[in-house]
């Protein structure tokens, strides 16, 4: 079974990363190596390789490899980086951000997500990732500012919390649209303010919270 998903990480990333567009070496890198099937509920790890979003409960989704790849990689990151991830989800994208920055904060609203998420992580022996349950919309001020943030679940705005997290230069990544169509949207923090870049159309659960939807 190990072998088989060895296999299917590198069909992965032959097959939907790179003609996709995700170039950046680290990130492929990591993305062949982390254990995907691990996230996903038990009788759908054959599935967990495929080009597509796969259900792991209340109503939300691990993103397919592709976005996942190209988000993680609009992130730039070098390696000494402190990065914020709003939504932790099935705790994968925190797994790939893990292996590619110093340190990893992550919010998850959802009680049962986090603690599986924690239990997986701390099984796979990652040490520089603290989660944490609560409104992912106020972002994490205590142990801001944070030179990157990625936020996994769609805004119907920007929410203000996490751009006043960011650090000068820190960019944050969100999709940002209403329930139906969404724009992945890349801010960067400058000396004079904010700007804002478009990178491609995507579609995301919605991002619950104070400032994002109500429900």
């Amino acid at each position: 079974m190990k072998d088989h998903f060895q296999v299917s990480r590198k069909r992965m990333v032959a097959e939907q990363l790179i003609p996709g567009g995700v170039s950046d070496v680290r990130v492929l890198e990591v993305m062949a190596q982390i254990p995907r099937h691990c996230f996903v509920p038990q009788g759908f790890e054959a599935q967990s390789y495929l080009d597509r979003p796969t259900a792991i409960g209340e109503a939300q989704t691990i993103s397919q490899p592709l976005i996942v790849g190209l988000m993680t990689q609009a992130l730039r990151l070098k390696g000494t980086e402190k990065i914020l991830e709003i939504g932790t989800g099935s705790g994968y994208q925190t797994a790939i951000l893990g292996k590619l920055a110093k340190k990893v904060y992550s919010v998850e609203r959802l009680p049962n997500l986090s603690n599986r998420a924690r239990k997986i992580l701390y099984q796979l022996n990652y040490k520089n990732i603290q989660l944490r349950i609560g409104d992912g919309t106020l972002g994490w001020p205590e142990e801001g500012p944070f030179d990157a943030i990625l936020v996994t679940a769609a805004s119907p705005q920007m929410p203000s919390p996490l751009k006043e997290q960011l650090v000068e230069g820190g960019r944050l990544i969100i999709p940002v649209g209403s329930e139906e169509e969404q724009e992945l949207v890349e801010v960067t923090r400058t000396e004079k303010g904010f700007s804002e870049k478009v990178l491609s159309d995507c579609r995301f659960v919605k991002l619950v919270g104070e400032h994002g939807w109500s429900k």
